[in-house]
């Protein structure tokens, strides 16, 4: 993703000031970030909060797609309000995808009363993702437990429990991202399905999101970005 984030930057007229890895941690200092605009950070679940609270400190507006560490991100929206800082996070930077974020919770409003379907999800990314299942698969079963009372809470197994939203992960190379959520009744099926072809549109978006959240102060997401 770092790789591919520099490339459409640079060809979207951007110069990248710095990139750190965890080969050269020691670069991470107020003065080498002072040359940035925008910071976009996209590493492990494990290092996500600490690299977001590192460039609020240093005041950095900061672009995060890490997945998998979620439990924090309140803590981490109240630290960027009280410090006027600047963030936008999403578990998804494409386009698309957001696009389908807005289909499946209009979707699941819809099927709220049509209590003969019964939904479920599945995902699908390549062998080196770290967090299953995917914040994205996560995003669209919060929405779909958000609109359809007769589910409770997702689990990322095959399950029985009517109250459980199934979530089934699958890890197969070279497969960059598909989600797919379908409603069964005994009649017929509804399904809605986002296919990656690439990661250049997650590596697009979040340097949309770059450009977008720049010289602004607050907390931001891609509906923002998108005007959605």
């Amino acid at each position: 993703m770092g790789k591919t984030i520099e490339e459409i930057a640079i060809e979207r007229g951007h110069h990248v000031v710095l990139k750190i890895d965890a080969d050269n941690m020691a670069d991470f200092t107020k003065k080498n970030l002072e040359k940035a605009d925008v910071a976009i950070e996209f590493t492990h679940p494990e290092s996500a909060y600490d690299n977001i609270s590192k460039c609020m400190d240093f005041g950095i507006p900061i672009v995060s797609g890490t997945t998998g560490w979620t439990e924090r991100l309140e803590e981490i929206k109240t630290k960027c309000n009280k410090q006027n800082g600047t963030m936008l996070y999403a578990s998804n930077f494409s386009v698309g995808v957001n696009i389908f974020f807005e289909i499946n919770s209009c979707l699941a409003a819809l099927m709220e009363k049509q209590k003969d379907y019964d939904v479920s999800m599945e995902e699908i990314h390549h062998t080196q993702k770290k967090d299953a299942p995917s914040g994205t698969a996560i995003t669209l079963a919060e929405q779909i437990l958000d609109k359809i009372s007769r589910k409770t809470v997702w689990v990322n197994h095959l399950s029985d429990n009517p109250l459980e939203l199934e979530i089934i992960s699958e890890r197969i190379d070279p497969a960059p991202g598909t989600h797919k959520v379908k409603y069964a009744s005994p009649i017929d099926d509804i399904e809605i399905i986002h296919t990656a072809h690439s990661r250049k549109g997650f590596a697009s978006g979040a340097v949309i999101a770059a450009e977008f959240i720049a010289g602004k102060k607050g907390i931001f997401t891609m509906k923002d970005v998108l005007g959605l």
